[in-house]
């Protein structure tokens, strides 16, 4: 048994021992009651799952233009064309914004221009000496028409001269229809040496060639046909399909937008100018074509 002094410097050190220790572990201005009795909070699962940041998917832009689009080359079939391959999902349906290579108008409405053909055309299209028309009886115009996007935008073609005024007649009413066109342009001469990739869409008129697997001048070689959004309208004979990827839209029960069946709109304008449609034909189907004499 310790004597009281002993007792009394034994309970001194070990006051000032436990004072050091406690104050070597704890932040500056907290006391040791303050931590022994403040409780430590460990947040639950259905604590951070109810508090993290909350996950946002985006929507795929359906008019958004695929990266692969004109690039990727088709195998060929026995006959040179593309194989023809199962539509790729981004383009069924299609709905694809419009590449504005002339100004759009600013106001909205409709606009149209006409006249000769300007050299700067004649130089990236496909006309040449050897073409069974001469430039003097061609014209180049502009037409505003609605894209897939909703927005208007300003197209161009080389008619035959004959025709010019009705054509922008034709896509006038296209234009207060609201019938959408992805894209309208001249065609150049490197492009029908180009190898298929079987995903165009151009809605033109005059192209310097044949009739598909024919010696004989087609009739867009005149200006005397035009075809209308190709993809949404494919020419179909036995096994063919041109554009080689739009077989998505050989289903003409579909009535998708771009499409043309008989009451459509751009058969009945192109009726009025006594143009005909190869939708009508039975040994293939060219739903894209409308031409002055039925061929």
């Amino acid at each position: 048994m310790q004597s009281a002094p002993a007792r009394v410097l034994a309970l001194a050190v070990a006051s000032l021992l436990w004072i050091n220790c406690v104050g070597a572990g704890e932040p500056e201005g907290v006391t040791p009651a303050a931590t022994e009795t403040e409780p430590v909070t460990v947040p639950s699962r259905a604590t951070v799952m109810t508090t993290a940041a909350p996950v946002t998917t985006t929507e795929p832009d359906p008019h958004a233009r695929p990266v692969w689009l004109g690039a990727r080359v088709l195998p060929l079939r026995d006959d040179g064309f593309g194989k023809v391959l199962p539509t790729p999902p981004e383009l069924a349906p299609r709905a694809l914004a419009t590449i504005d290579r002339l100004p759009p108008p600013t106001d909205g409405g409709f606009h149209s221009t006409i006249g000769p053909v300007p050299e700067a055309i004649v130089e990236r299209s496909t006309w040449h000496e050897g073409c069974p028309v001469g430039l003097e009886d061609l014209s180049y115009i502009t037409v505003t028409h609605v894209g897939f996007d909703g927005d208007p935008h300003t197209g161009e073609m080389i008619i035959n001269r004959a025709f010019a005024d009705g054509v922008i007649g034709v896509f006038e009413a296209l234009f207060d229809a609201g019938f959408p066109i992805e894209e309208m342009r001249v065609i150049s001469t490197p492009e029908l040496d180009q190898p298929p990739t079987g995903d165009g869409n151009v809605t033109t008129s005059f192209v310097c060639r044949n009739v598909v697997e024919s010696a004989n001048w087609s009739q867009h070689a005149y200006g005397l046909a035009i075809d209308v959004n190709p993809f949404h309208n494919p020419y179909v004979r036995g096994d063919l399909v041109l554009p080689e990827l739009a077989s998505f839209y050989t289903d003409r029960d579909l009535d998708g937008p771009g499409m043309i069946h008989a009451d459509s709109v751009v058969v009945v304008a192109f009726a009025g100018m006594g143009w005909s449609w190869g939708g009508t034909w039975t040994g293939l189907k060219d739903w894209m074509h409308f031409s002055s004499d039925g061929r």
